[in-house]
């Protein structure tokens, strides 16, 4: 039904070409559809909102009706009297823009009808899809986009994937040093190519694969439950290449962290990147406090940040306990503020902007470019600072 809609409305003003500049589209038309001038008389490629409104009153019925309001939102809020076909087009086509995403958020007047909330009769795939949506966005307009347009194709499985691997790592250990509790008390435990130890810093892969390994059950426990609470809804919203973006930097920047900062420690455990995400979200809750309405919202940011404190200062504690095998110390804390650094700077950048392009937000390619640099440095440094600073490094494994 709503292609049959677009379809009444691009026979009325159909684009030969486009010129983007800046945030204004120049749209020529074809010659052989007479009701151009009917909708768009001086051929400028915008439609005006006095005419999109006779379209939507003859046609509204047969479009979703969040895409409706959507649509009466763009009307109302555009000060020109006037809608770029484009953005219409991308509006029903799924694809929003920066400029689309200000004319809405520059509107007139607030979105009328019932919210999401309020909506009754939901199966209980759409009531999931519902309390992700109000778990994760601020907007009004942003969560009835994404519960008329997630459909669980692809699922959520980055983070599930991990958490399970990071799982199925740890009972094979946990079997193999006959050790669930405090594993990191074996003497085989450092011995696995996945930890990072600064003697073996050359080995690449171990800057992340060191998130598949952990100290013990109550390390696992902690991070996969953060992991799986945060991760989950936000994967399901912003998917799992921008998440993954995400997780992955704060695994990276944790690992090269301690090879900078507590040289002689070695590094376990996925909290770099749990504390990336975690961090991410709750800045974001409180960047957009007045928006989210997720029920509980000041008890459960309290709740996170006690597990996180909790978390931190086990590790806190097990790096400064006497090691079970010296010379070499327990594994480091470092990487948690690793992953908060992250999380605050280019996570944000990521749930801010909720269907937007990232390489249009001059905030992300400063972040990420200062993570870059970051990296490179830090690189240099695990090549020549530990010969010139003559770091007494404990025995490899």
């Amino acid at each position: 039904m709503e292609k049959d809609y677009l379809d009444s409305v691009i026979s009325c003003f159909v684009c030969a070409s486009a010129d983007r500049a800046g945030e204004h589209c120049i749209l020529s038309y074809s010659p052989f559809h007479s009701s151009n001038t009917k909708y768009d008389p001086e051929n400028l490629g915008f439609i005006s909102t006095e005419r999109i409104r006779v379209l939507l009153a003859t046609h509204g019925s047969e479009l979703d009706p969040h895409k409706l309001e959507v649509l009466l939102a763009l009307a109302d809020g555009n000060a020109d009297g006037k809608i770029c076909y484009q953005d219409f087009v991308n509006l029903m086509s799924n694809k929003r823009s920066n400029s689309f995403r200000r004319a809405i958020l520059q509107g007139s007047r607030q979105l009328k009808g019932c919210s999401l909330r309020d909506e009754v009769g939901l199966g209980l795939s759409q009531r999931l899809i519902r309390h992700v949506a109000y778990e994760t966005l601020p907007r009004e307009v942003d969560r009835k986009w994404y519960f008329d347009s997630y459909t669980y194709c692809p699922p959520p499985w980055l983070i599930l994937a991990i958490t399970i691997a990071e799982v199925a790592v740890f009972l094979y250990y946990g079997f193999l040093l006959d050790c669930l509790v405090l594993q990191v008390s074996s003497p085989s435990f450092l011995k696995s190519p996945l930890p990072y130890h600064p003697q073996l810093r050359a080995h690449a892969w171990r800057y992340l694969s060191y998130l598949f390994m952990h100290t013990g059950i109550e390390h696992l426990s902690l991070n996969m439950a953060m992991q799986l609470l945060v991760g989950v809804p936000l994967e399901m919203v912003h998917g799992a290449l921008r998440i993954g973006l995400v997780y992955l930097c704060g695994v990276l920047a944790g690992s090269l962290a301690v090879s900078v900062t507590d040289m002689t420690a070695p590094v376990v455990g996925s909290s770099g990147g749990v504390y990336a995400l975690v961090s991410a979200h709750l800045a974001n809750v409180v960047m957009n406090w007045s928006g989210m309405k997720c029920q509980f919202k000041l008890f459960r940011m309290a709740m996170a940040l006690v597990c996180m404190s909790v978390e931190f200062g086990r590790a806190v504690w097990l790096r400064f306990y006497p090691p079970a095998f010296p010379p070499c110390p327990n594994p480091s804390f470092v990487a948690h503020l690793g992953g908060v650094v992250v999380g605050l700077t280019l996570g944000v950048v990521v749930l801010q902007n909720y269907e937007q392009r990232l390489q249009d937000q001059s905030l992300f390619w400063i972040f990420f470019c200062a993570y870059t640099l970051f990296v490179l440095c830090a690189v240099f440094w695990n090549i020549f600072a530990y010969s010139l600073l003559d770091v007494r490094l404990p025995p490899p494994p």
